[in-house]
């Protein structure tokens, strides 16, 4: 059986991945020169189960209201996206309902443990080369109110299997030295111990170099103009060197799965969020942090990378557009130094590589696998924020699809027949 996957980054590797270990001939397509190069690139670098909550949590709708316009807002939406949103929109704030959030939660938290269970064995396949570390990841609060709220949500998160400690401002700076500065500041912290972290893109080069020993092939710098329909299948791909095909075809292309499938008159509620990131070297810098932090009140999270910084934040509705908005990336600039202040004689903001990238969040927050009503063509996308988080278990969950073996998760709650989309 030979396979097509659609998309080089985290979901289409580790499902390429998944598919050889099954014994199918696969082929991977990306239109660019080499893995991991668009949304993959420079993610926030954390795996965390316990941040696997969706984004539209009850109240978004009148927070993003409120945030319209506003340059510093944690979640933008632009003017010029609103037309691409309307119903799209209509159903994210539909599953903010407190009960469908709760659903929606607890079957985030489900794939993110059965994803992280996985690492283990893919490390031993690839090494840990891609700055792994398993410190956990600590997420601080600056005010009483919402690290109360937080500690209710960890002890839902507990009963899920997710673990967690709660400190004092004290404790938060004994674990995270480099916080010292602000520990007179922060209110308590949440400590999660299962969490990790790594270089997505070193990852993903790693993997790639796997699968192709293990004889999977790759076709990067090749655009994938249109799937080609007949009936209620598909024949082939047309991409910019001619047609291609295969028994069975994975779209992993992150938000750009939605339009592709759009043609063939699969509608994927898929929406572009744009995301921005800084790293920044700290190798000049004797205090630099040793895991990965979440500030609550900053709306931003800061990963260790060896002797590189991540600095991950803010939600932009865009559309497709990629322009790097100064205004957004010196808000990044900002924020990692109000929480270490004392990382400013270190910080060179000439050198400080900058990027975004377009996180393909669903409708409802939780991530789209498996079959599609075309027979043969399976999704792996929509995992929005998540996506280095759930990219072992959604690799494996369609991989076991696709190859006709019982998964380990139910896949049915994942899949894109959830919506009830009228074909």
């Amino acid at each position: 059986m030979r396979a097509l996957v659609i998309g080089g980054g985290l979901l289409g590797l580790t499902t390429a991945y998944f598919l050889r270990q099954h014994g199918l001939e696969v082929t991977v397509v990306d239109r660019e020169a080499g893995p991991a190069r668009a949304t993959s690139f420079a993610n926030g670098g954390m795996l965390h189960a316990s941040l696997a909550n969706p984004w539209n949590e009850p109240g978004v709708f009148w927070h993003a209201l409120k945030m319209l316009g506003r340059e510093d807002a944690a979640l933008l939406v632009r003017m010029k996206a609103l037309p691409s949103l309307l119903g799209w929109g209509l159903r994210f704030v539909r599953h903010s309902q407190p009960a469908r959030y709760l659903r929606n939660f607890e079957k985030n938290v489900h794939l993110a443990r059965y994803s992280l269970a996985l690492m283990q064995p893919l490390r031993a396949a690839i090494g840990t080369d891609y700055d792994y570390a398993g410190r956990g990841t600590l997420k601080i609060f600056r005010a009483a109110a919402p690290f109360a709220a937080a500690q209710t949500m960890s002890q839902q998160l507990a009963t899920w299997g997710i673990p967690f400690e709660a400190l004092s401002g004290a404790a938060v700076a004994a674990l995270e030295p480099a916080l010292a500065p602000i520990e007179s500041a922060i209110t308590g912290g949440l400590y999660f111990p299962a969490d990790e972290s790594g270089d997505a893109h070193r990852f993903c080069e790693l993997l790639t170099t796997r699968c192709r020993a293990d004889g999977v092939r790759f076709e990067f710098g090749l655009s994938v103009e249109r799937l080609l329909r007949s009936g209620d299948r598909i024949e082939g791909i047309l991409s910019s060197q001619g047609l291609m095909t295969a028994d069975a075809y994975v779209l992993a292309a992150g938000s750009y799965s939605t339009p592709l499938a759009h043609a063939v008159g699969v509608m994927v509620p898929v929406r572009p969020v744009k995301g921005y990131s800084l790293t920044l070297d700290t190798g000049e810098w004797p205090g630099r942090p040793n895991r990965p932090v979440i500030d609550d009140a900053l709306h931003a999270a800061v990963c260790p990378l060896g002797g590189r910084l991540r600095v991950a934040g803010t939600a932009e509705f865009a559309g497709f557009d990629l322009t790097l908005t100064p205004s957004r990336l010196n808000n990044l600039f900002d924020l990692v130094t109000q929480l270490y202040p004392n990382i400013a004689p270190y910080l060179d903001r000439h050198s400080a590589t900058r990027w975004c990238g377009l996180r393909p969040m669903s409708a409802d927050g939780v991530g789209i696998m498996g079959s599609t009503p075309l027979t043969n063509l399976y999704l792996n996308t929509g995992h929005g924020p998540l996506g280095w988080t759930m990219a072992a278990g959604a690799g494996k969950l369609v991989a076991d699809d696709i190859a006709g073996k019982p998964t380990e998760l139910n896949l049915a709650p994942y899949q894109l027949a959830r919506f009830r989309e009228r074909y």
